[in-house]
């Protein structure tokens, strides 16, 4: 059970119902994270704005999808990596093994996507001060400097949306269900 509201464009804020009706609209129902993010319409706009700018990245769906899944998992946000997987197969239409290969942070058997994963995590662990190595992996992989911002870019969304299920603790909408994600446990 979600600890912040769940809003409807009834009970939401006034800024915030526009929002939601564009996610409803989207995506055919009301994903959770939307509902809990009304509570703040800047916040909802936020995410919803980087969300759109994100979008126009010079990177593919795939590549953005990769980044999504990667730091929802990095970051312990089960709503996220569910919701993204569902893109990853359904829109990017992405196999199966390789988004279960990103969902588990394991190496992946496409080396575009790997690179772009393995520069996620390099990002992440170094909050953006990757060594020139991982810049330069990421490079020889065919990536630009601009393609590196944009993951710069893609770790920001995810983070303003991972960070904000968990501390809502947002319930998986029952449309993302069957692509519910647990984090893998450690065996240190």
């Amino acid at each position: 059970m979600s600890r912040l509201t769940l809003h409807t464009t009834e009970t939401a804020p006034e800024a915030s119902r526009k929002y939601i009706e564009k996610a409803q609209a989207n995506n055919g129902f009301l994903p959770n994270l939307i509902a809990s993010l009304a509570n703040s319409p800047t916040t909802l706009e936020a995410y919803l704005t980087v969300a759109e700018i994100n979008g126009r990245s010079g990177l593919t769906l795939a590549e953005r999808e990769v980044i999504q899944i990667t730091a929802a998992a990095i970051h312990g946000c089960g709503f996220c990596v569910a919701g993204h997987t569902a893109v990853a197969l359904k829109k990017a239409q992405l196999p199966q093994s390789l988004v279960d290969g990103i969902r588990g942070q394991e190496k992946i058997d496409d080396a575009r996507l790997d690179a772009v994963a393995v520069f996620t995590k390099a990002v992440i662990a170094s909050r953006g001060a990757v060594s020139d190595e991982a810049l330069e992996a990421f490079r020889g992989a065919g990536f630009t400097d601009a393609n590196a911002l944009e993951v710069v870019l893609g770790v920001s969304l995810a983070t303003l949306c991972n960070f904000a299920n968990n501390l809502s603790q947002n319930d998986l909408n029952e449309q993302l269900a069957t692509y519910r994600w647990q984090p893998k446990l450690s065996t240190v």
